[in-house]
């Protein structure tokens, strides 16, 4: 595929969209990838990184290596995931603190709007796909009414088997890789060893990590090389599920103390709006939820138009 600077300027656009999402725990970045157009040539690109390039390398040379690799692809978009993590983190870490509402209901509104998407694209119903539906909503459903994990694990395994899980989480659709961390009892730990410059427990989880993306990407993308229908349905249900995690108004149920002495929501429960205390923010919320809905609709235009 030719592909232009604007083409992957594009990408790295989508890549900080992505990167802004993993950001929110709660919001896959997978999930923006899928309804951005580039999730199954992500998944392919992921793929191709095996013993297979290191022998085009060796015989063939680098440069059919990175062709091989998909490199451009994956160095526009890794580019925009760094570029907004380093940049967007803090502004959306300030925005969740101050204006909670706000940030989840645009988040939902975009997140509601890609059940929608991706459902479109199912091309046969029948007794199966509705049994997958039910099923990939129900376990995502389950997965966000658990209460995270008192006690916390840094042992070097238990760190390197939440490095796979939590990359696994983040490019499934409908599932946040770190709220995984957190339901794990492994965020507090891998935030510590960041800010203390603990190299050796970040090589552990990054190597985890690793080979938890490597392995778990080529079985998304056998599935949706063979059962491409039923795939797209059970990820579906996954974001349906999933949307209890970011449903905006949240009546807290009991708090924890986080790395800085402060108390942080520990388990929440979903409320309506109209029972929500001392909000005056429905209208705007409401405002942003549309605005989410609406950007996933445009996204889906531009898309059919290209086609």
């Amino acid at each position: 595929m030719s592909r232009t600077s604007k083409d992957y300027l594009v990408i790295m656009l989508k890549g900080i969209a992505m990167g802004a999402a993993d950001v929110v725990p709660g919001v896959s970045g997978g999930t923006i990838a899928f309804i951005s157009g580039i999730y199954e040539e992500l998944l392919g690109s992921i793929s191709n990184i095996n013993l297979k390039l290191l022998k085009t390398l060796r015989d063939e040379g680098l440069k059919q290596a990175w062709k091989q690799a998909n490199g451009n692809f994956l160095a526009a978009l890794l580019t925009g995931v760094f570029v907004s993590i380093v940049s967007l983190a803090k502004v959306i870490s300030w925005l969740l603190a101050n204006h909670p509402i706000l940030v989840w209901s645009f988040f939902f509104g975009l997140v509601l709007a890609s059940v929608i998407y991706i459902a479109k694209q199912v091309t046969k119903w029948n007794v199966i796909s509705v049994f997958l539906l039910f099923l990939g909503a129900a376990v995502a459903y389950y997965i966000t009414t658990l209460n995270p994990l008192v006690s916390e694990n840094s042992s070097m395994l238990f760190m390197f088997l939440a490095g796979a899980i939590a990359i696994c989480a983040m490019i499934l659709p409908g599932i946040s890789g770190s709220f995984i961390l957190v339901l794990l009892g492994a965020y507090k730990p891998v935030l510590a060893a960041v800010n203390n410059r603990d190299f050796t427990t970040i090589a552990v989880v990054a190597v985890g990590a690793v080979i938890g993306l490597l392995s778990f990407s080529r079985v998304l993308k056998y599935l949706f090389e063979n059962y491409k229908n039923y795939t797209l349905v059970l990820l579906t249900g996954f974001i349906i599920g999933s949307l209890n995690k970011i449903w905006p108004w949240k009546k807290v149920l009991t708090y924890r103390t986080n790395s800085h002495g402060e108390q942080v929501p520990f388990n929440e429960l979903s409320i309506s709006p109209f029972s929500f205390e001392g909000d005056s923010q429905l209208l705007y919320a409401s405002m942003l939820a549309i605005v989410g809905f609406g950007l996933i609709l445009l996204l889906e235009k531009i898309a059919v138009k290209k086609q």
